[in-house]
């Protein structure tokens, strides 16, 4: 199977915990783990992680460090991110694959210049901030901040992933075996100019469930796995009885009201993907990927193509891009 695997930004560097190199190499080392139990039970792996932690760490730094006579825009550090998080996930991968090529491939992502997403930042980047932090922020150096849980953090433009640039690239190294890592923090975010066809970064974060759905829809992916620091999607988030959601179709993912800036991107990209492919999509821990994609850990996603089977229909199918035959979605 082709698979696309997403890692949450905050399962890399979790809440509370120092942006030191040794926690983050710590957690690289746990999910490379998981992530090599795919590669070598057969599947093709493509790999994207968040970068929302580390985005604003980098951000933070630019905006204070006397050398520099303006910050970095966030086009740049974005791309900063995809080196740091690539290498270390690289390194770990091929340490524990070896003889396989594993490629961390800077890549960008296109997106629309009118997206109404750049007139409404909603994007979480960095660290928690008090109160006292995101109005000193604010008025000293023009951010957006707004309350995730119980502090504040910083929010930026998300608009939506419409193209993968280097997909053409992603193609052509999975077809030698590749392991590929692609798209990191939702990949670089560029504008294309119609006339001259050249791209520019502009000053946004791309959401990186989005980003890994359309990768995934684009590559015609068998599975889109999102991979995070909690077990299952759950029922009834925040009362004192939540649930865990073994198996969701993509209207009853949406009907759950999940907070916006968190699970929310991680089940509209399990959702869009599963509707639009009939394929599979789920949701669970970094720690065992092969148990998300096997349904026997997180939450399975199953939808519909308009006018085809259902999505847990058994059939076989054969992709030529691959050349395995599997059971189809």
């Amino acid at each position: 199977m082709r698979i696309v695997a997403a890692l949450g930004g905050n399962a890399l560097l979790q809440r509370g915990e120092h942006p030191d190199a040794a926690v983050q190499s710590r957690h690289v080392h746990d999910a490379a783990r998981s992530l090599a139990e795919l590669v070598t039970a057969g599947h093709e792996v493509v790999i994207t992680h968040g970068n929302g932690p580390q985005i604003g760490l980098l951000a933070a730094e630019s905006e204070t460090d006397p050398a520099l006579t303006a910050p970095y825009p966030l086009d740049v550090l974005g791309a900063q991110t995809q080196g740091m998080i690539g290498t270390l996930l690289a390194r770990e991968l091929m340490g524990r694959l070896p003889g396989r090529a594993v490629t961390a491939l800077v890549t960008h992502t296109e997106v629309d210049p009118h997206d109404p997403a750049f007139r409404r930042p909603a994007k979480f980047i960095g660290g928690q901030l008090t109160d006292r932090q995101a109005r000193t922020a604010e008025t000293e150096r023009g951010w957006t901040t707004a309350r995730d849980g119980t502090r504040m953090r910083r929010v930026v433009p998300s608009p939506q992933p419409t193209a993968i640039v280097e997909l053409p690239a992603v193609r052509a190294l999975l077809a030698t075996g590749a392991v590929v890592i692609a798209a990191g923090g939702g990949g670089v975010p560029v504008t294309r100019d119609q006339d001259t066809d050249r791209v520019r970064g502009v000053e946004a974060v791309v959401d990186k469930d989005l980003a890994a759905a359309l990768l995934a829809r684009q590559l015609d992916a068998d599975a889109l796995l999102i991979l995070t620091d909690v077990t299952h999607v759950f029922t009834g988030y925040g009362t004192p009885h939540p649930r865990p959601l073994v198996t969701a179709t993509p209207a009853q993912l949406r009907a759950l009201g999940l907070p916006e800036g968190s699970m929310r991107p991680k089940a509209e990209a399990a959702a869009g993907f599963a509707e639009r492919t009939g394929r599979l999509a789920a949701i669970g821990p970094l720690d065992n990927a092969l148990g998300t994609l096997l349904g026997t850990t997180g939450t399975t996603v199953r939808g519909a193509v308009e006018g085809g089977e259902p999505g847990n229909a058994l059939r076989h199918r054969c992709d030529g891009h691959h050349g395995l035959i599997t059971p189809a979605r």
